[in-house]
């Protein structure tokens, strides 16, 4: 009986030994290969630097990135996508006369804010194609028909050659002034962007599924962001 004894006592403190060091390995090793980031969209090229990754040389990438710029507010304040700003972003381009998709896309826009109420993670951002007609009181009352919290939901204007060129060059996306009947092409996208303003998706606002799968994939992002910088938001 004590030689069975002994032989349990050995078994149970080996486990305890063991135990901790192979969970730590199925984190580390089998729980990364399990988390799979969101693309980074837009153009990218081979950088001349590398970093090591379990050993070995890896090329670094340089990944599209949207510029840092200031546009005006409805709350009259200037306000932009600063660059490391440790937040994540939804943005999309309307105009406050559009009788197409807009209002569509501005309510699936209001759906997405309430789901992501509380989390000061997140920013989004309206920003209209058509400033000469959309100034700082026109957003404002607009805003107030979503009831948009401007601390959460910011509606921007400003120069509309700035704004065309961000929704075309930075964005990708497009914008054109038709000058006919006061309509402007521009895209039903919500545009989900990283705290390093790189482009991580695009969601049809037409879509109610595009949207679901926003609202899904901005969980991963947020991780992802968790993961790499761990920052208080309060």
């Amino acid at each position: 009986m004590k030689n069975k004894s002994s032989v349990f006592k050995v078994i149970v403190l080996a486990t305890i030994l063991v135990l901790p060091g192979f969970l730590y390995y199925l984190l580390q090793e089998k729980g990364t290969n399990r988390y799979r980031p969101l693309n980074i969209m837009g153009p990218k090229q081979v950088a001349g630097t590398f970093h090591t990754k379990r050993g070995k040389k890896i090329p670094d990438t340089i990944y599209h990135h949207i510029r840092d710029f200031k546009l005006l507010s409805s709350t009259g304040d200037s306000i932009g996508l600063s660059a490391d700003s440790s937040r994540v972003a939804v943005v999309n381009f309307f105009y406050k006369n559009c009788k197409s998709f807009c209002p569509q896309m501005n309510t699936q826009m209001a759906r997405v804010v309430a789901e992501y109420s509380k989390n000061k993670m997140l920013k989004f951002y309206s920003i209209t194609v058509d400033p000469e007609k959309d100034n700082q009181e026109a957003l404002k009352a607009y805003a107030q028909t979503y009831q948009a919290n401007p601390k959460k939901w910011s509606f921007l204007t400003g120069n509309k050659d700035l704004i065309f060129d961000l929704a075309k060059k930075d964005f990708l996306v497009d914008a054109f002034d038709t000058q006919t009947d006061g309509e402007i092409i521009h895209s039903p996208m919500l545009i989900l962007v990283d705290s390093k303003n790189r482009i991580r998706g695009y969601y049809d606002s037409t879509s109610k599924e595009q949207v679901d799968k926003l609202i899904d994939e901005i969980k991963v992002l947020v991780t992802e962001e968790l993961r790499n910088t761990p920052i208080s938001y309060y």
